[in-house]
């Protein structure tokens, strides 16, 4: 059963975590964006790691220091036809990234109707190749810390009052308040997506395909958009490459 530390954990990842990022976090990236711009996203994203890895550390501090095992998280390896199915599913997505990334280094007009699409988030997204490194490094944190939260931890301390589609209903609502800085279809997109993670976390009873799912999905999102944004001319002969490997 859950502690009481256990509760203030999740009420800080539920409640402070959103407050910090929206009214200290976003505002200071602005003033950054505006001052430094060169260096503001590198900042922004070296910042979020930083962030999120603290936060684990004190979920994994908490959970070691109460001697629980580790597959009560779902930090246990999927088995059986559940294994196929998810490496099937995180192949074929992979597959789709591929596919989009190819698309769009090869079209002008996607470029620019893709650049048209992000422009409330695109300030945030990489657009040299430095800062396209930075986020693959911030999505992998993101897959793996974000999920080790949310539909980790935060489901199993709630679930023993709320159930477990109250406490995933409430992980979603977290999850998609903590990216308020999206705008409300940005909050209502990313809660929904936590709320297919959650499905996915129950259906293999494990959490590593979602963590390789959602750090899959930050990272073909960064690559379509940065090849949109990047710096210099597109270069399709050295991104056709990796992408068709």
């Amino acid at each position: 059963m859950p502690a009481i530390l256990d509760l203030v954990f999740v009420a800080l990842l539920a409640v402070a975590w959103p407050i910090y990022e929206y009214f200290l976090d976003w505002p200071t990236f602005q003033r950054w964006l505006r001052d430094k711009p060169r260096h503001a996203r590198l900042y922004e994203y070296r910042r979020a790691i930083c962030v999120q890895w603290l936060l684990v550390a004190i979920g994994v501090a908490l959970w070691l220091d109460a001697g629980r095992p580790w597959s009560a998280l779902g930090l246990r390896a999927p088995g059986g036809w559940r294994l196929w199915v998810s490496s099937t599913a995180i192949f074929l997505f992979a597959a789709h990234i591929a596919r989009s990334g190819a698309a769009v280094t090869r079209s002008p007009e996607k470029r620019a109707r893709l650049r048209e699409r992000i422009k409330s988030i695109g300030s945030l997204m990489p657009h040299t190749n430095r800062e396209f490194c930075w986020f693959l490094a911030l999505s992998l944190t993101a897959g793996v810390c974000e999920e080790f939260i949310f539909r980790g931890y935060f489901i199993w301390a709630l679930s023993p009052w709320l159930s477990w589609w109250g406490a995933v209903a409430l992980s979603a609502l977290a999850f998609g308040l903590l990216h308020t800085y999206q705008g409300r279809n940005g909050v209502i997109g990313v809660a929904l997506v936590g709320i297919i993670m959650s499905l996915v976390v129950a259906a293999t009873r494990s959490l590593f395909p979602a963590i390789a799912l959602h750090a899959l999905m930050d990272a073909g999102n960064g690559l379509v958009i940065w090849i949109a944004l990047r710096e210099g001319p597109p270069q399709s002969a050295a991104l056709e490459a990796p992408v068709g490997a």
